[in-house]
């Protein structure tokens, strides 16, 4: 299905689940190379910039919750660009659609900001990207809550809740980690002079722009780092914690086995079936039990003086 927002000459087209009919509407309209319209057919595709001579091919990724709202997961953003288009094509970040969707009202509506943004491809390929860098720094606020909340209840909650939490985040910021870190070297393009784009410098600088999303981009990726250094902290707290508690509760086990094992002896050896000195005498069990009660407090007392030094 192709959707379409057009301003003067500068035109938006989303295609949501592009058909094979689709494809071939953009090679015969835009005779896009083959390849790119390859690429749009599959998945799993590395963050890179084409550069043609009337258009730009990119494919950036960006992450989302999935719907447990526990788990990131990363959607793929392919964009054709050119001197009057903008083509966004696939199953795209939710972000895309919602903003097409807002600026297509806006724009009925006659709204002036709309306006502004269509009056270029650059700069709305700015504000594409401005809006997804947004999505995406509030969801790394949000790991960085969970970090926080790991930090808090790392010695309040039970064990396996914490197992559960740190291994989720661990599992997201890495995830994030190996999705920005790629993608920082496409996006210096835009503010190196790589990606030179369509506009006239003379009516408008884009350079700012794309520092702008650059700079973004670097804050969430540096955030992302840090996360990522706090958690395998945190881990290795956890499990210092974990052992200690263990080692905890094997010295009690040692103390009780050690102290128990002597009287074991004792009541072994009385419980055989053979004659014994005084065990006919009617006092031997109490002087036996007796005998058995302070050798127990005997060990008590040395176990704590051992322990204190």
């Amino acid at each position: 299905m192709i959707e379409t927002i057009q301003h003067e000459s500068l035109k938006w087209q989303h295609i949501t689940n592009p058909s094979e009919e689709d494809y071939r509407y953009l090679l015969e309209e835009y005779k896009f190379h083959p390849l790119d319209i390859e690429d749009c057919r599959g998945t799993n595709q590395r963050p890179k910039i084409d550069e043609y001579d009337d258009y730009y091919f990119l494919i950036l990724h960006f992450p989302y919750f999935d719907k447990g709202n526990k788990f990131i997961r990363i959607r793929e953003v392919k964009i054709f660009w050119g001197k009057d288009y903008i083509i966004t094509i696939g199953k795209s970040h939710w972000v895309v659609k919602k903003f097409f969707d807002d600026l297509k009202e806006d724009l009925l509506s006659k709204d002036e900001d709309a306006m502004e943004k269509l009056s270029s491809s650059d700069l709305l390929l700015y504000h594409i990207l401005d809006r997804l860098m947004v999505e995406t720094y509030t969801l790394i606020m949000r790991v960085g809550a969970e970090v926080d909340l790991i930090n808090y209840d790392i010695f309040n909650k039970k064990a396996r809740s914490i197992i559960e939490l740190i291994s989720i985040t661990r599992r997201n910021i890495i995830l994030l980690n190996t999705t920005f870190k790629p993608q920082l070297r496409v996006l210096h393009m835009f503010e190196s002079g790589g990606v030179r784009g369509f506009v006239d410098p003379e009516q408008m600088d884009m350079e700012d722009y794309w520092g702008n999303i650059l700079d973004q981009y670097q804050k969430m990726f540096d955030s992302i780092e840090d996360y990522g250094e706090l958690i395998e902290g945190l881990s290795k707290t956890f499990d210092s914690l974990q052992a200690n508690k263990t080692n905890e509760i094997m010295k009690v086990l040692t103390y009780f086995s050690t102290i128990m094992l002597p009287l074991t002896v004792v009541t072994g050896l009385f419980g055989m079936n053979v004659e014994f000195p005084f065990v006919t005498n009617t006092r031997s069990f109490w002087i036996i039990l007796s005998a058995m009660v302070l050798l127990m407090a005997l060990l008590i007392i040395f176990f704590q003086r051992r322990t204190r030094r």
